[in-house]
Formats: C-alpha cells, structure tokens, sequence
C-alpha cells in the first residue's frame, strides 16, 4: 500500500442522521483512544457494529492528505472514516472499507493488513506462461535457488450427491478437455475473507464475491482460469461448440457482441453463454443471489484462442493465459482446490466432477534427444553430466540415458519446450549466463584471393557513377500486382509475414524498384533521372528458389545536363546501349557480347534486345513499353537494363602488346544492304575478312532515303589497318578491301553504294 499514518481500526457503536444534511450521518466511533470520537460519514454502507478504519486527528493519507479537526454543516468531525481508495487500495471505492468483525479496536490499520509488503511485478515473454501464477514462479524460484517448493495440498473433495449437469464436448479439437460440477447451497450472505481479498488485490484482481474471487483465486494460485454459472440460468445442456455466425452473447463486461464462426463458445440448449477461455455472459453470471452454480475448469487449444480476445475488442486475464498455453492437466486439480476453498467460505454441497477428455487432441509431450556434445558446442562450455540431469530434473522433466546423452520429456506445463536447443537453453539458464566465462571465436584468417579475370563489381558501379549514374538501394519486396505487369510469367514468391500488401512479394527482377524510384523523382520536378542498383533477384525454377546477383540501371530526360555549349537532347536506346557496352568491356571480351533485337513484356516491341554472350542469355536493354510508362506516371521515354552478374564473371587477363612502328591506314566505304540487316552482322563480315590487320571499325555513318531504294539502308563506315612489322602498301590494302567486299556481299547481299 501507499504511505500512509495514523488510519486505526475503529467501532461503530452508534450513528444517527445529520440535523442538517440528508445524506450525512453522526457516527459514535470508538478508536481504542478513550472516548468515543464524533465522525461525520456520507457512505451509505456504514452501520453500527462495523469494524471500520478510522483516520483520526494528525493521520497523513496517501497523496499528503492530513486529517484535521473539521466543522461539516455544523457539525464538528474528529476524523474520517476511510475508504478502500483513499488509503490507495483501490482505484475506487462504492464505499467506506469494512474490516473483518474480530479486528481489534486501536490497532494499526498497516498492521492488520500486513500492509508493510512488497509487490514485484514481472515482466514475462510471451512463451513462459507457465509463470503466470504464483505456482509457476514458485517453481521457477525454487529451481533457481535449490530450495523445495511446497505446492498447496489438494485433496478430492468428496461429492455430496450424484447430481451433474449434462455436458456435450462437440468441438473437441478445440477444447479437448472440460471439467465441471455442480455445487448447491451457497450462503448468499457469506463474504471473502480478508487474506483473500488482500492476495486478489495485491495480484492485481479486484474482489467481488466469494464464487467469483475463488475462481480468481485459483486462476492466481494455479495458472487454470474458471468460470462459475448461475445454474438457475441455464437453460437445458451444456454444449463447448463453434459459434454459429451471426450468434450474439452479452458479456460481463456490458457489451454484446456478434459472433463470427470460427469463435469458441459455450452454449447452453438455448443460446451461447460465453466466449470460451475469454470471457462469460452476463445472462448465466453468477450474483448476489446466487445459491446454486456450475463451476467450469477447461483446457482451450491456445490456437483455438489465440487472437479471438483481440478480434472483439476484449483483453482478460483468462485469454491471456489460454492465448501462451495452459497445463493441460491442471483442470481436475484446480476443480478441487476451487471446490474446497468455496465449501470453506461460504459452504454448499458439491456434486461429483464430470471429466470429459478428447485424448486424441490433448497436447503430448515431445521427447527430445539431448546430446552431451551439442550442449558443449551451443554454449561454449563443459557441463558434467550430474549436473545436467539435476537441472533438467529440478526444472519438473523426465530424463532417460542414452548413449549420445538424454532422452527429455518436458513437463505438460511446458509449451515452450519443444526443440534439443530449449532444454539447451533451459540449461544455460538455470546454470547461470554469469557462471559461463567469457570466449572469443579463434579461427584461421585467410584472404580469398581475387582472380585478376573475374568481373569487379565495383569498378562496374564506379564507372557507371562516372558516367552520371546514381546508386539507389530498394526493397526486395514489391507489389505483386507490378511484378505482374513488368514480368507476368515469372513465379514470384509469396512473403509469408509481409509488412504490407503493396510490398507482398520477392521481387524477380530490380526493374520494379528503379520505376517506383523514377516516379518519385519525376514527380517532384527532376526531368533527369540516371539510376543503378546492383542487388538479388528471386525467381522460382523447378520449385526450388533461384537467387542471382543482377545489375539493373534506368535513364530518362537529357543525355547531360543542361549547359550553355549546345542543345538539350534526351537520352536514346544508344545510349543506354553504350553504358551497357562500357560495363561489359571490363571484362576484356566486349566482342563475345550479342544484342539481338527481341521482345520482353516490359519493353518496347520496337526498341528492345536482349544481351547473350556466346549464346548464353545475359540480360536486356531497352525502351520502358508505353503501358508501363503510363502505369507509373513516366510521361517520358525512359530506358532500362539489366544484366545478370554471373554471365560475366569471367574475362580475360589484359597484356600488353607492343606498338606498331609503322603507320595504319584508313579506307572509308559505303555499302547498301537490306534495311532489316543487323550491323552486327556486317561487323562480324568485315572482321572475319580483314583479319588481324584490322585494328578498328568505325561505322560514321547510316542513311535511308531518297537517294537509296526502298527496304535498304545505306552504311558508311572506316577500316583502320596496319601490321606490326611492315608498311603496307596499297595493293596489301586493295586486296583486304576487296576480300571484305566479297564477303559482305555473300554474307548480307552488300553492294557498294554509287
């Protein structure tokens, strides 16, 4: 209790009206001092021949409240006849606090009620629900410090007749088992004992009445949450049921709800009377004139329970134990020890237990292989095995040796108990985290060597940089409607726990976030967007997950930013092209990559290709497709790529060769070929035909018009040739010309151009 002074037990000899207020009354009241003092009291329970606490002259109460000499409508006072609340006991009072009829008169209020306690709250993880009672910490005390713990003694409590309610267990997965008994003949008059109303308050538990703070009581004392109806409100057999949808109850609590299907219930023959392991119904509770009730102790299912407290709004102490799991063979126990706490309170006659059990959905406990050498390599330390067997003994489990160490089966009340590293970590628990020494992992340190021909990421993405890219870095997830539109043949996968529908799935490629990035950066005025990301895509082949290293990159608006030496020009499927290219030329083998025009769903029909390398699909470029292009607000054309890491990690080791003394020579010719010839082909032509003496090939220039027939193209392009070891002459460079003419016109149909 709070600090307070000066609050003593007092008699109420006699009251009678205040002369001048109707709802005060003059109390004679003898507080051990001598004289009887004169308090003025309005609580309309107060009465003569009630022990009550009396505050008297100079008492300090909680919150600094001092208690004087007072004059109330005329009348002196001489102190204060208290409340449960103003001693801070409560956080309301309905009136004055009564004390037991045998407390002597003078005495220390702090003292009768043995206030000068402690009260230590714990703060538990939501898997040890085996301590929410004073049982359970009892037994987490007890192990912890070696010490025995002495459990209540709970005896059968024998029936005084054979009378039981009919009782139908239909949803027996959920419920697998239920317990109840009649009990007839409670004193309507009886009331709580004080020792248990102080051990409710101080658990947290206002009291009520005697049925209903025994149940709470046992709930405290045994970790088993009951129920008690009125039998006089029910209504023919009772039935642990799925509620039918549409169903209302009327709770405790005031409020009615409607029930959705899937919702335990208990129902009597004419309508649900409470949501199972929440919360009663306020048409079968128990109330001052009950004399007749059937108490009820189950075992729910905590998946049966589990988030039904939540979906209607409601939050009890009994849904937050059925919620982390309840022993399930607590509820014959906690029958009896409820039983014979009420037949001491407030008397009655008890009917036989009815037990009905579905041993088939009942909870069974795992046996669990524990090895010696695996508690080693978990916590880094050596523990003999006498002392392993005492601490999984004392912890309540049964252990079993075996060659490689134990066989373990935790006790029932233990849901938490199901893998070798739990009871690992039971072990390292109650051997104490303090007793296991400090160790630092010791291992070989080695540098893996980089091949000087593997691709280098970082220089990619530093080139890139140099070449006006920025780096971003977006969610793996994505939106799976997107994922459909950008790639809908591709099998994403589903987040099991995401953090919102929009960001629901793997993505399968890095195209979905660079628009979404894109979008945002239009969107707030930046015509000009130069994006990468290097990162993981996550696609599904063959049921297995396959995740690859992929780079992706996006650019819209100008090809450079705006400057005062020339014209704004917006960037082109070229230019995308050739920063493709320059990443593929880090691997030394820019020849042996392939864009072949192609379609992808995400991209323009008419400006896409996809990238091989010796025939090995490696990725694509090109145009964002105009519907994609509308679907994330891009109102420009904006360019994409995409290449797939592993497909160039390896190149070719440069080597120096030395340079030719002797001069090269240039040859310009204009060829006309078909206009859906791919200059790849040309190039490819040419190179086979000049041989090693063509050091480079420049096409400078590609026309289509009047001066050419229709359905070709004309294309002008440079031959650079020189030797290493001689000057060539002009008939060495008329015969490579001509060979490359041939060729050309054998491969692709060329001509040269009048």
């Amino acid at each position: 209790a709070p600090s307070f002074s000066g609050v003593v037990v007092g008699y109420v000899e006699a009251l009678e009206p205040h002369p001048d207020a109707t709802k005060l009354r003059v109390c004679r009241v003898d507080a051990g001092s001598g004289a009887p003092l004169q308090i003025i009291c309005g609580a309309a329970n107060v009465a003569a021949g009630m022990k009550v606490a009396v505050a008297t002259i100079g008492a300090v109460l909680p919150g600094d409240f001092r208690i004087k000499r007072a004059r109330l409508r005329g009348v002196e006072s001489f102190g204060m006849i208290c409340s449960a609340a103003e001693l801070g006991l409560a956080e309301s009072s309905e009136g004055i606090l009564p004390l037991p009829a045998d407390s002597e008169v003078g005495l220390d209020v702090r003292v009768l009620l043995q206030l000068d306690d402690h009260a230590i709250e714990l703060d538990l993880t939501p898997d040890r629900g085996d301590c929410l009672s004073v049982a359970g910490v009892a037994r987490e005390v007890g192990v912890l410090n070696r010490v025995p713990v002495r459990p209540p003694a709970i005896e059968p409590v024998p029936p005084a007749g054979d009378e039981c309610w009919p009782v139908e267990l239909i949803a027996d997965a959920a419920c697998p088992r239920y317990v109840c008994r009649i009990v007839r003949g409670i004193g309507a008059n009886a009331s709580t004992p004080l020792w248990m109303q102080e051990r409710l308050r101080r658990g947290g538990v206002r009291p009520i009445s005697p049925v209903v703070d025994v149940t709470n009581y046992v709930m405290l004392e045994l970790g088993q949450p009951m129920h008690a109806f009125d039998l006089a409100r029910l209504d023919g057999p009772l039935q642990i049921r799925l509620a039918t949808q549409g169903e209302r109850v009327a709770l405790l609590s005031g409020d009615s709800v409607t029930l959705h299907a899937d919702t335990l219930v208990i129902a009597d023959a004419a309508r649900p009377i409470a949501l199972a392991g929440i919360m009663g119904g306020s048409e079968t509770g128990v109330g001052a004139q009950t004399t007749d009730i059937l108490l009820e102790s189950a075992f729910f299912a905590p998946t049966a329970v589990s988030g039904q407290a939540r979906r209607y709004g409601l939050h009890t102490d009994s849904s937050h134990r059925f919620e982390r799991g309840v022993d399930h063979g607590l509820q014959v126990q906690a029958m009896e020890r409820a039983t014979r706490l009420l037949l001491q309170i407030a008397g009655g006659e008890p009917g036989p237990v009815v037990h009905l059990a579905s041993e088939a959905h009942l909870p069974t406990a795992p046996r669990l292989l524990l090895r010696a050498k695996r508690i080693h390599q978990v916590l880094g330390i050596g523990i003999d095995d006498e002392s392993v067997v005492d601490i999984l003994t004392r912890l309540g489990m049964s252990v079993e040796p075996v060659a490689e160490g134990w066989m373990v089966e935790p006790p029932s009340s233990r849901f938490d108990v199901v893998l070798e590293v739990d009871l690992i970590a039971e072990i390292g628990r109650v051997y104490g985290y303090d007793n296991i020494p400090i160790t630092h992992a010791r291992s070989a340190v080695t540098t893996k060597a980089q091949p000087e021909t593997a691709f280098d990421l970082t220089r990619a993405r530093q080139r890139l940089v140099a070449r006006g890219f920025h780096e971003v870095v977006t969610y793996s997830f994505v939106s799976p409607e997107q994922q459909a539109l950008i790639e809908p043949d591709a099998a994403a996968l589903a987040l099991a726990n995401p953090i919102s529908a929009e960001l629901s799935v793997m993505r399968t490629g890095l195209w979905p976030g660079l628009l979404q990035v894109a979008r945002q950066n239009l969107a707030r005025q930046q015509s000009r967007v130069r994006i990468f990301e290097s990162g993981l895509r996550f696609r599904q082949t063959g049921g297995a997950l396959k995740q690859d290293e992929v780079l992706a990159g996006l650019v819209v608006g100008p090809v450079s930013p705006e400057q005062w030496g020339g014209g704004a020009r917006d960037a082109d499927f070229f230019d995308l092209k050739s920063d493709v290219e320059a990443i593929l030329a880090l691997t030394g083998r820019a020849g042996a990559f392939r864009f072949t025009a192609a379609q992808h769903s995400a991209l323009h029909p008419g400006q896409s290709a996809a990238i091989d390398r010796d025939g090995r699909p490696l990725g694509w470029v090109g145009m964002l497709h105009p519907r994609l292009a509308s679907h994330f607000d891009i109102n420009a054309n904006a360019y994409l790529f995409e290449i797939a890491l592993d497909g160039v990690a390896d190149g070719v080791k440069p080597v120096f060769e030395p340079l030719s003394r002797f001069p090269s020579i240039r040859r310009d010719i204009a060829i006309v070929v078909g206009a859906d010839v791919l200059y790849q082909r040309i190039a490819d032509s040419v190179r086979a035909a000049a041989g090693e003496l063509l050091r480079e090939l420049v096409l400078f220039d590609v026309y289509q018009g009047d001066k050419v027939e229709a359905g070709r193209k004309s294309l002008a392009f440079g031959l650079i040739l020189q030797a290493s070891s001689q000057t060539l002459t002009d008939q060495d460079v008329d015969s490579i010309v001509a060979g490359v003419l041939a060729r050309l016109a054998e491969d692709v149909d060329a001509r040269l151009r009048d």
